[in-house]
């Protein structure tokens, strides 16, 4: 097979020296520390609790997160760049494949059940696409200079990190479609849904119904009427009507039979309204509840009124569609019967699809795919990020500054999100997590930040030197890609286990010693073997 040809006659740079390219890397991860390390502490002073995290999580995923993506992508990307991405969704595929037969065969040798085997197939298949890489990515772009793509002319810091949060997104849109219906169904499913556990789940709700059984001596009832059992229901509803200062308790008494009392309407209202004298006498304030009543009943005339409008403006439109649907109805009847199962069909087509597009669409979806289209109409383009231009100026420039929230914002819940599952739960006691929640970290560790590195290497270094894809000249996508291939599990994989309650308390230790543990000599690791590989890579 026959290598590349570059236009750049001129080899790329040698990257930096192992002291320094620790250094590099070592200041991109304490850059992370440092933007996350105030989320850890103000949730782990109580303050950040898991409520407020999923908040934050959600409005960062809505608007900050979409914001960036538009400003990333729309000013960076072209008709032709758009068409060399998709060797992703195939990288993505190989990765996704080796790191299930890595994971399985990983759960084989340590003899774990179904459950546990399932864990660690999901610890091992769904990495960390969008808060830690993103971090890196962007700080990589400014720290190593070897990252420019001599394809474009001019290439600079900011284009390189544009670049790698594009693949990233990719990534990470692929990842999510995968998590949330595999991983979530399947991989980490609650415990009742494996058969070998239907006899303990069983013994559980026996022990649980027992508990919570009510005692057979009923609570004595010291007060008589308190808890709502009186001897005589009109005696119950006495105090209602009652009127102090001398008079006579009224019980069960229609306004009607109150005209002959010595009690009347106004004396009531007044009572109720607190117009009455000290020495008991109820004052007349008839003038006074004139006043007050007035504007109630303009308040109610008026609602009535608007109440009417909006009830005569629906039923108008109910009519419009019904006339509307019936003549539909009666032309769609005189069609032939194939032309008819013709457009039924077509019309159930359009449907499915449009709903499972709608429920596939999330919003950093929609701000790629906008992106996509201003970056494909070099007008549209220009008004966006012309410099000068109003729209630059107003829209584009609040947009990104939106955008500028985001992976702060992404790495202060990172660090609360840490402190939330290093943190001692409140749930009971799982025995069998107690017995393999070791071998299962270990073999989560393995599954996700070794083997699957080892094996991807060679497959992403023989790809990089031989295909000819212009994608793959991209120094910035083969750190993309490396980082990937060893990135720690998930953050929301998290949020599943706690949904479905599965092995909540391994969850967070692979999380803690994932994120604080091995970050650093792990990056360094991967980094180091994608700037080998593009370096071999450009060698004619």
């Amino acid at each position: 097979m026959p290598l590349k040809v570059f236009e750049s006659a001129s080899p790329a740079p040698s990257h930096p020296s192992l002291s320094h390219l620790c250094l590099l890397v070592f200041e991109a991860v304490l850059e992370v520390v440092c933007v996350s390390l105030p989320g850890y502490i103000v949730a782990r002073l109580g303050h950040f609790d898991a409520d407020k995290q999923k908040f934050l999580a959600n409005l960062n995923v809505m608007l900050f997160t979409p914001c960036l993506i538009f400003t990333k992508l729309a000013s960076q990307l072209n008709a032709e760049k758009l068409s060399d991405l998709a060797i992703i969704p195939a990288i993505f595929v190989v990765q996704t494949l080796v790191s299930w037969v890595v994971s399985i065969l990983v759960a084989k040798g340590f003899r774990f059940n179904k459950r546990a085997s399932n864990f660690v197939t999901a610890m091992g298949v769904f990495g960390n696409s969008n808060s830690l890489p993103i971090s890196l990515v962007l700080s990589l772009s400014q720290t190593i200079k070897g990252l420019h793509w001599n394809r474009i002319p001019g290439d600079n810091d900011d284009e390189v990190g544009a670049r790698g949060i594009l693949y990233l997104l990719i990534f990470q849109q692929l990842g999510q479609l995968v998590r949330w219906s595999w991983g979530y169904h399947v991989l980490l499913a609650p415990k009742d849904k494996y058969a070998e556990y239907q006899d303990e789940i069983a013994e559980e709700g026996q022990y649980r119904y027992r508990d919570e059984e009510p005692s057979e001596q009923e609570p004595e009832i010291l007060i008589s009427g308190l808890d709502g059992d009186t001897e005589d229901d009109g005696e119950s509803n006495a105090s209602e009507d009652y009127i102090p200062a001398g008079r006579t308790p009224v019980a069960n008494t229609s306004r009607a039979s109150l005209a002959g009392s010595s009690v009347d309407n106004d004396d009531i209202l007044n009572f109720k309204k607190g117009g009455y004298t000290r020495g008991g006498a109820l004052a007349n304030t008839d003038l006074e509840d004139d006043i007050l009543s007035f504007p109630r009943i303009r308040l109610r005339d008026e609602a009535e009124v608007e109440h009417g409008i909006t009830a005569r403006v629906k039923k108008a439109l109910r009519s419009l569609k019904d006339k509307t649907s019936v003549v539909m109805t009666r032309q769609y009847q005189r069609l032939p019967q194939p032309v008819r199962t013709c457009l039924s069909f077509i019309h159930m087509s359009v449907m499915k699809a449009v709903a499972f597009v709608w429920d596939f669409m999330n919003p950093p979806l929609w701000a790629m795919l906008i992106a996509v289209v201003v970056a494909s109409i070099p007008n549209l383009q220009q008004l966006f990020f012309e410099d000068g231009s109003f729209v630059k100026n107003s829209v584009t420039n609040a947009v990104a500054s939106s955008g500028g929230v985001a992976v702060p914002l992404i790495l202060v819940v990172l660090g609360a999100n840490l402190a939330r599952n290093t943190a001692a739960h409140d749930s009971p006691i799982d025995t069998e997590e107690e017995k393999i929640g070791t071998k299962l970290l270990i073999a989560s560790l393995l599954s996700r930040m070794v083997l699957p590195t080892l094996i991807m290497a060679p497959i992403l270094a023989i790809t990089a030197k031989y295909l000819p894809i212009s994608i793959l000249d991209d120094p910035i996508f083969i750190v993309v890609c490396f980082l990937l291939t060893g990135a720690p599990s998930a953050l929301q994989l998290a949020q599943i286990c706690q949904i479905n309650n599965v092995y909540e308390q391994t969850m967070g230790r692979i999380l803690f010693q994932s994120y604080v543990i091995w970050i650093l000599p792990s990056t360094l690791f991967l980094v180091m073997m994608a700037l080998e590989v593009i370096e071999w890579a450009t060698v004619n």
